[in-house]
């Protein structure tokens, strides 16, 4: 290995200054903050914000049994992850999936059943490999770890008779014992968000109203949102409803039912630091479920089609 630079260090970049030599001006050579790289780490995440959000606890065991270590991590939603915690985060491209069949590993997991997904970790280099390959040109358990993992996904009975939350079942996939690490996720805090119309003199409860397009028949009426928020109301609580541009129509509706508050839809980042704001959550299965629990808020979750042991909610609330 070179004496003038050494890549063998978390800080090094090979095509950029790092970070050590913009701050403090420091050179491979002598540099007093020289981390070397104890294992090399590939998570391959890509798909729904809130399961790449429920992957997160992977990072803190993992860099509790290799301190030193370096994660990278791949992903179709990069600005979600917390960049304070990871290395490398990756957005799913082609440039990317090119530097990685190229790249190596002491340890690559793919908890995608996406064959792009799976033919990505068939490709890269690793001396192990956890999660889902593709054989015969379907994704398949790389061993015998993701099996359990991988029948619940593709029967349905399994999956409905499964007794094993999401992250126990991938800590188990990766030769681990999940022990209740929490979901990594940042407030973004440090983006200057004011909320000068929130009355924080009450308890804050947010109503997050939607649950997207896929299994509709999780959504909640929203008469049935205007009457609990009323109820609330007359608590004296503070009532902010919850969601993205497709509940606009919907959350005016309802704020026009019942007086709560509703501050418009958000970009990601944004919305992620309002529900910060909450004291608790209401919510259905969906994205914002998986962030207030990221946010470490008390929640109580509608769930009326998924197997219940799906969920840890950290025991931060209840499902109803």
């Amino acid at each position: 290995m070179s004496t003038f630079y050494k890549p063998d260090c978390r800080f090094f970049k090979g095509d950029i200054p790092c970070r050590p030599n913009k701050e403090h001006g420091y050179h491979c050579s002598d540099c007093p903050v020289y981390d070397p790289i104890t294992k090399r780490i590939l998570i391959i995440k890509l798909g729904a914000i809130g399961d790449v959000i429920r992957t997160t606890p992977l990072i803190t065991r993992y860099r509790e049994i290799y301190p030193g270590c370096k994660i990278t991590w791949l992903t179709m939603t990069p600005a979600i992850l917390p960049a304070g915690k990871i290395d490398e985060i990756l957005k799913f491209d082609y440039a990317s999936s090119l530097y990685l069949q190229h790249a190596e590993f002491d340890i690559a997991i793919n908890l995608d059943k996406e064959k792009e997904a799976s033919a990505l970790l068939l490709t890269v280099k690793a001396t192990e490999k956890y999660g889902y390959v593709l054989k015969d040109n379907v994704s398949q358990p790389v061993n015998d770890l993701a099996n359990h993992k991988y029948h619940t996904g593709i029967f349905d009975d399994v999956s409905q008779s499964n007794t094993m939350n999401y992250c126990t079942e991938i800590f188990e996939l990766c030769g681990m014992e999940y022990k209740g690490e929490p979901y990594l996720l940042d407030n973004h805090a440090d983006k200057g968000f004011t909320w000068p119309d929130i009355d924080r003199s009450k308890k804050i409860i947010g109503l997050n109203t939607g649950c997207g397009d896929r299994w509709t028949t999780r959504l909640w009426p929203k008469d049935f949102f205007a009457e609990l928020a009323i109820k609330l109301l007359a608590e004296g609580h503070e009532v902010l409803l919850l969601g993205g541009e497709q509940e606009d129509v919907r959350n005016k509706e309802i704020q026009a039912l019942s007086g709560a508050k509703y501050l418009g839809f958000f970009p990601l980042n944004q919305f992620i630091n309002l529900i910060d704001q909450c004291d608790l959550v209401v919510t259905q299965v969906t994205m914002g479920m998986h962030l207030t629990l990221g946010m470490q808020k008390k929640i109580v979750l509608m769930n009326n089609i998924f197997n219940p042991h799906e969920f840890d909610l950290f025991g931060k609330g209840e499902i109803v």
